[in-house]
């Protein structure tokens, strides 16, 4: 039986990439919907330097843009950033940030948060890898799918940095290999499969 907030049961699709994923980012958001009753949250590279996504991308969705701060509830209809030199976790329907676990080579702040859900949050989960160095991610996947979620890669010729969405692809646990335009339209129609399945 489960006794954790009803409340989280909305959908969480978390966008993992780091070079070439601001492309990725605007080109998603600009075709979604702004009341799907999904979390958008974005794990993005970024070890020093601060990042400027949520100053960015409120300019290509009309859903709130929200730098991640320690203890924010998770919502729907919500694009959240992960800060820079951080990991990213869940518990209670709440974001938890931790010192990034990984300060030298590659970060695994994508594989961490994925990690995370999968333990922590009762809705559907979405896993999307898009444009970006190294493999991190690609280790999550399976588990994602296990938990029944939906995974997807960005089709590697349509990526700035195809490395993240070819070792996503490589992991053998990819649904769907999108385009950012066609990753949309699938998250938007698994939020209308989710949304039917609850009336």
């Amino acid at each position: 039986m489960k006794t954790k907030n009803a409340a989280q049961d909305f959908p969480i699709v978390c966008v993992g990439g780091s070079a070439g994923g601001l492309d990725a980012y605007i080109r998603l958001l600009k075709n979604l919907p702004p009341d799907m009753g999904v979390a958008i949250v974005i794990v993005n590279h970024l070890r020093q330097v601060a990042t400027l996504l949520h100053k960015i991308l409120p300019s290509y969705t009309e859903m709130p843009v929200q730098l991640i701060q320690e203890k924010l509830d998770i919502k729907p209809n919500h694009v959240f950033i992960i800060p820079e030199k951080r990991d990213l976790h869940v518990l209670n329907g709440e974001f938890r940030l931790k010192p990034i676990s990984k300060p030298w080579g590659w970060p695994d702040v994508i594989t961490v948060f994925m990690r995370s859900i999968t333990e922590n949050w009762d809705g559907k989960l979405v896993a999307v890898i898009v444009s970006g160095f190294d493999g991190d991610g690609a280790e999550a996947l399976c588990g994602i799918k296990e938990a029944g979620g939906i995974t997807m890669a960005q089709k590697p010729e349509t990526a700035t940095q195809p490395d993240m969405p070819e070792s996503a692809i490589a992991s053998g646990c990819i649904d769907f290999i999108l385009s950012p335009e066609d990753i949309a339209k699938e998250i938007v129609r698994i939020a209308h499969k989710v949304k039917k399945e609850e009336d």
